[in-house]
């Protein structure tokens, strides 16, 4: 599916009230796609629906797929699961934020292939993608809610394209490093030292969202160099943790 392709389209973006969503949202309008922007609250995405001719759903993104569904008449053909949540802390981060983080970064994926995959797998296609993030593949200081929740993300993903792939099912996971959005204000100092001195602007990622749909690509990098970071890791875990524990130390002398 490309920019010449998704014309027609039914699209689903969750989290579309701003950053990612909304570039993501754009690109996809921009291509002739119809589509559903989706926020909790209403008024951070009727702006953009009417902006791009789409649809504005309010409501959480774990329960939208049948009112999705009827605003774009029944279809919807790429679901984009980009609603997200930072979620800073370490272990001793309240139940509550560990539960917040979980829910919204992990089952409400599985809820939304819940809902939509009896209808693909019918008809033989759809295609799934989930904002992820560069944590998800490698980790991210100061922030353990976040950094499990989004391995969790693109663990269900990676389930989901293995699983459906020979079915018909196209997926994708987003991973980039630091974008200019407010979940990277959220991040604080912490997020600021890793990710902000390479930090993209939301389009950067819709652009790697598109050629990674041409190339039929599981994985969608904004910042290439998550892939060597990757392979690093794979190849030698001890290493890798090792010069992680450097820059927690960094940090850490930072905020003392």
């Amino acid at each position: 599916m490309t920019m010449g392709t998704v014309q027609g389209a039914g699209v689903v973006v969750t989290g579309a009230g701003g950053g990612i969503g909304a570039a993501l949202a754009r690109r996809f309008a921009a291509g002739g796609a119809r589509v559903v922007v989706n926020d909790l609250d209403l008024t951070r995405i009727e702006p953009l629906a009417k902006e791009i001719g789409g649809f504005a759903v309010a409501g959480d993104a774990s329960g939208i797929v049948d009112a999705a569904r009827e605003a774009l008449d029944g279809t919807v053909d790429v679901y984009c699961a980009n609603a997200g949540l930072a979620s800073p802390g370490d272990v001793f981060a309240d139940e509550e934020v560990w539960a917040a983080a979980w829910d919204v970064n992990v089952m409400a994926h599985v809820r939304a292939a819940r809902a939509l995959l009896p209808h693909w797998l019918e008809r033989g296609s759809g295609r799934f993608v989930t904002t992820a993030s560069a944590a998800g593949l490698l980790t991210m200081i100061g922030a353990a809610p976040y950094s499990v929740t989004k391995h969790g993300a693109v663990a269900f993903a990676e389930w989901l394209s293995l699983t459906y792939r020979h079915r018909g099912i196209k997926v994708h996971a987003i991973c980039p490093q630091g974008v200019r959005t407010d979940m990277l204000t959220a991040a604080g100092s912490a997020g600021e030292l890793v990710l902000g001195p390479g930090a993209v602007e939301p389009d950067a990622v819709a652009d790697a969202l598109f050629e990674a749909m041409d190339a039929d690509r599981f994985l969608v990098l904004p910042h290439p160099e998550v892939a060597r970071y990757y392979q690093a890791r794979a190849a030698d875990p001890d290493r890798w943790m090792r010069g992680m524990n450097r820059l927690q130390q960094k940090w850490e002398a930072s905020e003392a």
